[in-house]
């Protein structure tokens, strides 16, 4: 008993730190951030207050209103942290892998199949609604990059659908914000084994990963690829 007392005081300063750090982060690039919580927290709990006041309960709202205004104050530190994180990773190369590698259940992401020297480059993930294969660089030339992959896979896969996505800001382009929710929203048409025997036929083509020491995440700006090294698909 006394251990895990231990280790969950050990784990409280440990949450208190990563809260702290991820609102210094995020005050980096939302800098009313403080302002909006105090904000949201003082609305909620004046409303319960003056309820209170009004039914005659003011110490039971009060209490209510307390706990509620801390739920309203993570719910909208949550979506603020969120939406300044993306803002950082925006346009940083290797920025879609992050955000497919944490997608969720039901999907096998496989980063950077194909790239290219301009460090153009396509993910692939596998779900329920398919073969996503999602590009990040410039517009014009990914779309070879997607037309090669797509073609190599038709080879292996011809009966499972293949949807494909640009991570931007243009027209036709899927905001790196919107692109989980983006492929959430596909419909859903394999069953489990399918899923499982298409990733196994993809596991044939292997992809860049498995030959070339890249990081996890956003990939440093100015990185180069070495001569000799794999070339666009």
């Amino acid at each position: 008993m006394a251990r895990s007392d231990s280790a969950a005081d050990a784990a409280n300063p440990g949450r208190l730190k990563q809260i702290a750090l991820t609102y210094k982060m995020t005050r980096r690039a939302d800098k009313k951030i403080g302002f909006v919580l105090a904000g949201i927290f003082l609305l909620i709990l004046g409303v319960f207050l003056a309820i209170g006041f009004l039914i005659g309960h003011p110490v039971y709202l009060g209490i209510l209103g307390v706990l509620l205004a801390f739920l309203g104050t993570a719910i909208m530190f949550g979506r603020r942290a969120e939406r300044a994180a993306f803002g950082q990773m925006e346009g940083q190369p290797g920025a879609a892998a992050a955000v497919l590698d944490n997608i969720g259940r039901g999907w096998t992401t496989t980063p950077a199949v194909a790239m290219n020297r301009s460090q153009d480059v396509v993910h692939r993930a596998v779900g329920k609604a398919g073969i996503v294969l999602v590009a990040e660089g410039n517009p014009n030339r990914v779309k070879s990059l997607l037309a090669a992959e797509k073609k190599k896979m038709n080879r292996i896969v011809v009966d499972v659908p293949v949807h494909d996505l640009i991570v931007g800001v243009g027209e036709d382009q899927v905001e790196l914000k919107k692109l989980r929710t983006t492929m959430l929203k596909l419909p859903r048409v394999l069953s489990g084994p399918q899923v499982t025997a298409t990733n196994d036929r993809l596991r044939a083509l292997g992809d860049l990963m498995s030959n070339m020491p890249l990081p996890k995440g956003p990939m440093p700006k100015g990185m180069k690829l070495p001569k000799g090294g794999p070339k666009a698909r």
